[in-house]
């Protein structure tokens, strides 16, 4: 929450408005006095790493009534606010609707009462709302993601970590109770990211008999010599009669049955705290700011909105269409309408669920096959957080799809030396938290060995290849699909999965291992900053990777609130360095007496990380002094985050079951023969879909030269640092005409006050 508060007063400052805060949610508004208060710049300073919210919120029943709320229209108009920011959930967001259908009654109220004048009344006719959800359940229909949903799973995710090696050792069954009365995607979604053996969520009760299909799974681990057992449930869980499932009745049903030795854990409100993730960050920054651009542009007629997000975008959707979906969800688990409510819920819920259910239990496919296909898997390039996570989903999927999977090791080097073995359903159990790549993975590319490799699709009469891997990767498949002219053996279905912290695989927003890249930059960049709390005045210059990629530095400069980033996509000279060191200057007359500079590792051939800092040195000699840090493959290391795990998951089911059906699409007479373009593609993540794309159409969108596409979406969220770091810029071109529209009102007109 803290990000978007820090978003909309910076935003709103910068566009020329009065940002004011209210204290303690609706029970502010409704007390007054000192709890409304003109926010500063520099009040929401070092704030983006602190989790809650720093303003307070605190229910009130008194808002609730219409003498509540009629003494905080009185207290809004004393400040001349007329436009209200909320942050909360569907209960905070309907009663800000209801609200401002009450203003205009409410100020005739007060003018009757003698408490305003008419003209008054007349200046602050309107009341403009414009909600952001914040909810660690991520229950509101009409977004992708609520703020503070990710950091949640990360708490969870660390949990369930840390409880997985005790498992392990003692042989131990774990109930682990996460929150969700009404929502289980958190349940749902940490299940999926660390492969739980069983889950209990509102949405999709268990069926009759779920008791014994439970216990025999549980067996099936033991014999299958797994010490661990994880059940995750939902606090909200239900039966298919809608009466609870809680926790202990899990304990007590394995404990009697299995007798198996069994702990309950219940995270509570852990789930609510701790450091923000990077993603969480930059969703409530880019919401916030969208917030006020809502706000300066709404008039009279303009509904109430709230900001959501779709895809990679942060849109505005009407509030109280999107208030209503989210009550249709509950109404129809009331009436037991399940497969209903799960599809209300949207389809990345239901896709979730349906890949945890392929994934978590084995089952005979639907269909057998008239013959069982051999399916090779690689990784390629250099690691990256998520990997395991998607070649167990290869895994599994494919044995569920009714076809045999093999396993190289050491990408394409391994390919060549006949390093192919065969990879079981229990075989990848346990992978989804470990990092790196257990199948080892090399930068080798097939070009020059490519009757080798054809000779190893013979030997082991390979039928499909599944590659997962960054911009290596992308070039062996392009290698591969060359190679066809000279060798038939490379004439069969090929699908890559992007997993590169770089992010640079053309034909995908997001890779696999980038956001676990990012929080590490993130918490990195968190400890550097709090380590200048007693030592003023310091500018701190910190190198990312990326290659000639920028996301890295981008996306963690907006997230970590650094200064300025400096990238290879975005030229910059010897003037531009100079005006950063200028606004540093100015900034150490605030007090605000530290600095953050990001500087990608390829952003300049001569402008290395040594001369930026020799020169922020000498040039803010007497003002500050500089520290410089080389991040290197810290940031490739770690265990993955929830949303890699997760993506990863996701993606490579989606990508086996591509190749499922073109291995029955292309099986022709004995033996499977795939030349045509649609046969090897890439698959990536483009805003909410997961797309296929012929890797040969994708040639046009790629500069060779520097590994990175020609164009990336981030790019226009590159601004809103600058701006939320006191530059005085002009917004993305895409807002131009918007931006200069909200400088003109902002600037000269009284009734644009915001209170958050």
């Amino acid at each position: 929450m803290n990000g978007a508060v820090r978003a909309v007063v910076r935003m709103g400052i910068y566009a020329g408005t009065k940002v004011y805060f209210i204290h303690e949610g609706y029970q502010g508004m409704v007390d007054g006095g000192d709890n409304i208060v003109e926010a500063k710049w520099e009040n929401v300073s070092s704030i983006l790493q602190v989790g809650g919210t720093v303003i307070g919120s605190a229910r009130c029943k008194q808002f609730r009534t219409h003498e509540g709320r009629l003494q905080a229209a009185h207290n809004l108009i004393k400040h001349g606010i007329s436009n209200l920011c909320v942050i909360g959930g569907d209960g905070s967001l309907t009663g800000a609707n209801l609200f401002r259908e009450e203003w205009k009654g409410l100020l005739e109220e007060l003018t009757e009462a003698g408490k305003i004048d008419k003209k008054t009344a007349h200046k602050y006719s309107h009341l403009n709302i414009v909600g952001m959800v914040g909810s660690i359940d991520n229950d509101f229909c009409g977004t992708d993601m609520t703020i503070g949903t990710d950091s949640a799973l990360h708490r969870i995710i660390e949990v369930v970590d840390a409880i997985m090696t005790t498992a392990q050792s003692h042989q131990r069954t774990f109930v682990l109770e996460v929150m969700g009365r009404h929502c289980g995607y958190l349940a749902l979604v940490s299940a999926l990211a660390c492969g739980a053996d069983w889950v209990f969520i509102p949405e999709s009760p268990p069926g009759e008999g779920w008791e014994d299909q439970m216990c025999q799974k549980l067996s099936e681990n033991r014999a299958g010599k797994k010490r661990l057992n994880i059940i995750i449930i939902s606090e909200g869980a239900l039966d298919c009669c809608n009466k609870p499932i809680t926790s202990d009745m899990i304990k007590d049903l394995v404990v009697r049955r299995m007798g198996y030795d069994t702990r309950v854990t219940i995270l509570g409100h852990v789930q609510r705290g701790g450091t923000p993730s990077a993603f969480d960050r930059i969703l409530a920054s880019r919401m916030g700011v969208e917030a006020v651009l809502a706000l300066l542009e709404a008039s009279p007629e303009t509904p109430a909105c709230v900001v959501s997000l779709s895809g990679n975008q942060a849109i505005r959707v009407p509030l109280m269409e999107c208030v209503q979906m989210t009550m249709e969800v509950q109404k129809a688990m009331d009436e037991g309408r399940f497969d209903e409510a799960v599809k209300l819920r949207g389809r990345s819920f239901e896709n979730n669920l349906n890949t945890y259910k392929c994934l978590a239990h084995r089952k005979s496919p639907a269909h057998q096959p008239d013959i069982q296909f051999n399916v090779a898997i690689l990784n390629v390039g250099a690691p990256a957080a998520g990997m395991n996570a998607a070649v167990r989903s290869a895994v599994r999927t494919c044995i569920s799809e009714g076809h045999r999977m093999l396993a190289v090791t050491d990408g394409f080097e391994g390919f060549m030396k006949g390093q192919i073995k065969e990879i079981k359903w229990g075989d990848v159990g346990g992978w989804t938290g470990q990092g790196g790549s257990l199948l080892g993975t090399k930068r080798t590319l097939p070009v020059n060995n490519l009757k080798a490799v054809a000779e190893q699709l013979r030997l082991h009469n390979i039928s499909a290849l599944l590659l997962i891997g960054g911009f290596e990767a992308y070039l062996g498949i392009l290698e591969l699909l060359a190679g066809r002219a000279k060798y038939d053996e490379f004439c069969i279905p090929m699908v890559m999965v992007p997993a590169t912290v770089s992010n640079n695989v053309p034909g995908s927003d997001f890779s696999i291992g980038a956001d676990t890249a990012l929080n590490a930059i993130t918490d990195t960049c968190d400890r550097i900053k709090q380590s200048a709390s007693g030592t003023k005045r310091r500018v701190f210059i910190i190198e990312t990777m990326g290659g000639y990629c920028g996301y890295l530095a981008s996306m963690s400069g907006l997230s970590a609130g650094a200064d300025v980033s400096y990238i290879f996509e975005e030229k910059f000279d010897i003037h531009e360095l100079q005006c950063n060191v200028e606004h540093l200057t100015e900034k150490m007359k605030t007090s605000v007496q530290r600095g953050l500079v990001l500087r990608n590792e390829c952003c300049s051939e001569n402008y290395t990380t040594d001369f930026i800092y020799q020169l922020y040195n000498e040039e803010g000699k007497g003002v500050f002094d500089c520290r410089k840090n080389v991040l290197g493959h810290m940031q490739q290391g770690g265990s993955p985050s929830p949303f890699d795990r997760n993506f990863g998951t996701k993606i490579s089911a989606k990508a086996m079951q591509w190749i499922s059906g073109k291995l029955k699409e292309y099986y022709r007479q004995g033996r499977i023969f795939a030349n045509c373009q649609e046969s090897a593609c890439l698959l990536g993540m483009r805003r909410r879909s997961l797309v296929f794309q012929p890797v040969s159409e994708l040639k046009e969108m790629t500069d060779f030269q520097h590994r990175i596409p020609k164009e990336q979406w981030w790019l226009s969220l590159r601004p809103l640092m600058k701006i939320l770091a006191k530059y005085k810029i002009n917004y993305d071109v895409t807002h131009a005409s918007q931006m200069e529209h909200v400088e003109r009102r902002g600037a000269h007109e009284n009734r644009d006050n915001i209170a958050i």
